[in-house]
């Protein structure tokens, strides 16, 4: 342990201090969902909390969507900074953020236009679905803010500056919670909003993020040397072709796992409200946890993209293996966590004894699978940052859509097991898709090494 510790030293403290942000700052996206399920939860009841896990489960695959395409520019800029091409970087910047908007406007009109006949048709509860239709809209709309912050936040975090999207990110979950308590409960003479309130607090709260981070890149002077082409001049189709290339395939990996989930919440809650919202909240938890791995995984992204644009692949190499260490260890504490504080956790959410109870069995699997979730989402940023983003697609679909979802669906429904039987298949899913993601960056690296 301490040879390794040694060989990987250097590259476990340069990981971590652009992880560390990076983390905190994802943590933020889930925590806008863990707070609106708290306070719906505490403050509107088992139906709405229910219903929050409903349209998050809709929402959830339009969300990962747009952040897969706007996570393309931060692996190409990473390359570019060390190749110290910096002018390249503000047009790749125009581009992405062309792109970025035109995706979320198209995602918000399909959510939008389409969220009441998908609602009607997914054979869950009609008091469930009653409420969730009050709010998905709003939900979908700030996907429009929500890109815009994102696009200049992955330029910033393609560059090494990962601090200012932590700090937003923070500021503006404290925003949303105040808000959400308001608007729900109705204080300072506010008329109580119900679930609708975590709407209008996670939308507000998004229009916040988005204009602040997009004046800290654009007024910083540490940027100004990466914006000299920054411009509607140099937005053109080869660039933006470039960014598709990239941004596509990572929407699709992002897609086919979060769609795996969200197909779970469908199949649990046509077993019963009880239990489709015991999967929200062992789900809400487990996502946040999987939002540290996600810090690693962008971190790892961006390491092997300054490392794989300067064909350095022996530094490559060990800066990927040390995030896999990393990430381990991580998973293993919060592993731990869930297991030994399943009982208690749930009442974060609910008073309700029958949701805690399911809840409670779910976080003693969700504890299993945060190592292969944390392993492949950080085989997934890696290959990334070598340009590899076709075949762990593939990867990707396989796992979780022809293993995952039809091993779930089988003992959940055809075996009687309930949730339960439908989280051994997300499981199942998570280890084939953490060991094929792995063999793959393990021999892609090792034969540009002999190269």
């Amino acid at each position: 342990m301490k040879r390794i510790y040694t060989k990987y030293k250097a590259h476990y403290r340069d990981n971590l201090n652009l992880a560390i942000p990076v983390m905190i700052s994802q943590i933020g996206h889930m925590l806008v969902q863990l707070s609106d399920s708290v306070i719906v939860g505490h403050w509107a009841g088992t139906i709405p909390l229910a219903a929050v896990a409903l349209a998050n489960a809709v929402f959830i695959i339009i969300l990962v969507t747009g952040l897969g395409i706007s996570y393309a520019i931060t692996p190409l800029i990473a390359q570019q900074n060390s190749q110290e091409n910096y002018s390249e970087c503000g047009r790749l910047l125009s581009n992405s953020l062309l792109i970025n908007i035109i995706t979320a406007v198209l995602l918000f009109l399909f959510v939008y236009l389409g969220s009441m006949y998908i609602l009607d048709h997914l054979h869950q509860s009609p008091a469930v679905v009653e409420q969730a239709k009050l709010f998905l809209p709003l939900l979908s709309i700030s996907i429009i803010p929500l890109m815009i912050f994102n696009t200049f936040k992955q330029f910033a975090e393609g560059l090494g500056f990962t601090k200012q999207a932590m700090k937003i990110s923070i500021w503006g979950n404290v925003i949303n919670i105040c808000l959400g308590i308001t608007f729900v409960k109705g204080l300072f003479g506010i008329t109580s909003l119900g679930i609708r309130g975590v709407g209008y607090s996670t939308l507000i709260d998004r229009c916040i993020m988005a204009v602040v981070m997009s004046v800290y890149v654009l007024r910083s002077k540490r940027f100004k040397k990466y914006l000299t082409d920054f411009s509607t001049n140099s937005i053109d189709r080869a660039r933006s072709w470039k960014l598709l290339k990239m941004g596509a395939p990572v929407a699709m990996q992002y897609t086919f796992e979060v769609s795996a989930f969200a197909g779970a919440a469908f199949i649990i809650g046509s077993i019963s409200p009880v239990q489709e919202a015991a999967h929200q909240i062992a789900l809400t938890l487990a996502s946040c946890t999987y939002m540290l791995s996600m810090g690693v995984s962008a971190a790892a992204a961006i390491k092997s993209g300054n490392n794989f644009g300067v064909s350095n692949f022996d530094e490559l190499r060990k800066s990927a293996i040390s995030s896999y260490h990393i990430v381990l260890v991580m998973m293993c504490i919060t592993a731990l966590m869930f297991t030994f504080f399943n009982n208690w956790l749930p009442y974060m959410f609910t008073t309700d004894e029958h949701v805690i109870v399911f809840a409670a069995q779910l976080l003693i699997l969700a504890a299993f699978f945060q190592l292969f979730d944390g392993t492949q989402v950080v085989g997934l940023g890696i290959l990334r940052g070598m340009g590899d983003v076709k075949i762990p697609t593939a990867i990707t679909f396989v796992a979780y859509w022809v293993i995952g979802i039809p091993v779930g669906y089988y003992f959940g429904i055809k075996q009687n097991l309930g949730a339960v039987g439908v989280w051994y298949g997300l499981v199942l899913g998570l280890m084939v898709a953490s060991v094929f993601l792995f063999m793959r960056f393990n021999g892609l690296s090792k034969r540009n090494q002999l190269i």
